[in-house]
């Protein structure tokens, strides 16, 4: 999951005052192998001064995937991919190159998941590499959070 579906359920969908289901689901599909983030995303969000920065901090380990071999192999593809295409500027490359966008796609085909992320493709871009362009260059299936989670047949309720 991108940082981008924490941000915004937090600040919007699901807030976690009036919402905590939403969160009480993540963790528990987690735990059932549904659901991970990678450590990149947990170094970014937990810098907050905010509750979805304490929730990022109670969850496991194991929710934020490390870097491993498996996924360094994959890092490199994706690397060069970028590198390869002549359409984004230099600046956007060096961004993505180290940004948590780049980890989730690396790490997503290392291990053959869904990247769930709000961002929407823009294959024109110039000035910025998107996450679903990426996720095509790679072959990595990526989803918007509701598809997500009518997939995985989550229920909030009380």
């Amino acid at each position: 999951m991108d940082s981008n579906v924490f941000i915004s359920a937090k600040n919007a969908h699901y807030g976690m005052d009036f919402a905590p289901g939403f969160w009480d689901w993540l963790a528990a599909a987690h735990a059932a192998g549904v659901v991970y983030s990678v450590e990149a995303v947990r170094d970014e969000l937990k810098v907050g001064a905010d509750e979805l920065a304490t929730w990022v901090k109670k969850q496991p380990p194991s929710f934020f995937l490390a870097v491993d071999q498996t996924a360094l192999d994959e890092l490199r593809k994706l690397a060069a991919w970028v590198k390869g295409q002549s359409q984004y500027t230099g600046g956007a490359v060096a961004t993505f190159l180290a940004s948590a966008d780049y980890f989730l796609v690396g790490q997503a085909k290392a291990l053959g998941f869904t990247l769930v992320t709000h961002e929407m493709p823009a294959p024109d871009a110039k000035s910025r590499v998107r996450i679903p362009e990426a996720c095509i260059g790679l072959g990595v299936s990526y989803s918007l959070p509701w598809r997500m989670l009518r997939n995985e047949g989550a229920r909030f309720i009380q």
